[in-house]
């Protein structure tokens, strides 16, 4: 079988796909709270880490900081114009590789931390990914799984009625492109179960909020825009909308527009990062 079109995500990800440019402006705009779950790691130098499902590869710089030359970081990612992508954005002392994690061509115990986002709820079966990749990490080492999350009620804070039906068809959306019900897109939720069904030891969790107000930096007004406004909103939700309802939306996610949402005062915007961490 070609693996570069088999289905292996939960999302659809394969070899061949490619969403660069929204990971890199997701990775821009919550760099501050990105920064600070790596700082919470308390990271030493000389350690070794794995970043699974590595993107763009932002966060590989961010933790060789950390671990100093005496250390090693490797990132992996499926997609091979993500893994491209990373390359650019490291040094040449940081290894990225192009492969599915699971079936990675690494050795066990090789790592004393796992760092993955947004990664392993796109799997269909992530509790036996997680089992695999914590073969990769020593005895008492620890994985650390990041998930991000849209806040209800805080899109159109002024509009709950538009903000609800957006919301349902969202969700109407994903179930029919990716074959996914209600359960399946509760990742933050799960995120803590996961890790004791895999048997991971002394679990904590911390959530915080990537919250932006107006006026927008401009790495923050890109990503709302282009990821979010345009990207999971946008012409897609088009047949999951009256066109009054539709209408609506599309002025509030056009910047030519009087009524654009991000150039509103009283624009306030909230997305969750929850990090969890268990002890292998």
């Amino acid at each position: 079988m070609d693996r570069s079109n088999r289905l292996p995500g939960l999302l659809d990800d394969t070899v061949a796909r490619d969403y660069s440019r929204k990971l890199r402006l997701f990775n821009s705009c919550a760099e501050p709270e990105l920064r600070e779950a790596v700082a919470s790691l308390s990271l030493a130098p000389g350690m070794r880490i794995l970043d699974v499902g590595c993107g763009t590869g932002e966060a590989l710089q961010w933790l060789a900081n950390d671990v100093g030359a005496q250390g090693l970081v490797v990132g992996m990612d499926l997609a091979a114009a993500h893994a491209a992508a990373a390359r650019t954005s490291v040094s040449p002392q940081t290894c990225v590789l192009q492969a599915d994690l699971l079936q990675p061509p690494l050795a066990a115990g090789s790592f004393d931390l796992i760092w993955s986002v947004n990664t392993v709820n796109h799997l269909r079966e992530p509790l036996a990914a997680l089992q695999r990749l914590a073969t990769l990490v020593r005895a008492g080492g620890r994985i650390a799984l990041g998930q991000s999350s849209m806040v209800p009620d805080m899109y159109f804070a002024w509009d709950s009625r538009l903000e609800r039906l957006v919301n349902e068809a969202v969700r109407q959306y994903y179930r029919n492109r990716y074959r996914v019900d209600e359960g399946n897109l509760a990742a933050v939720r799960s995120t803590v179960g996961l890790l004791r069904r895999a048997q991971l030891r002394d679990v904590t969790v911390r959530t915080s909020m990537i919250e932006r107000v107006s006026p927008l930096r401009p790495a923050d007004e890109a990503y709302l825009l282009e990821a979010i406004f345009r990207g999971t909103w946008g012409e897609r939700l088009r047949p999951y909308l009256s066109s009054e309802d539709y209408d609506e939306l599309a002025h509030l996610c056009e910047p030519g527009d009087a009524r654009f949402a991000l150039r509103r005062p009283d624009f306030h915007f909230l997305q969750s990062f929850t990090l969890a961490i268990g002890t292998v």
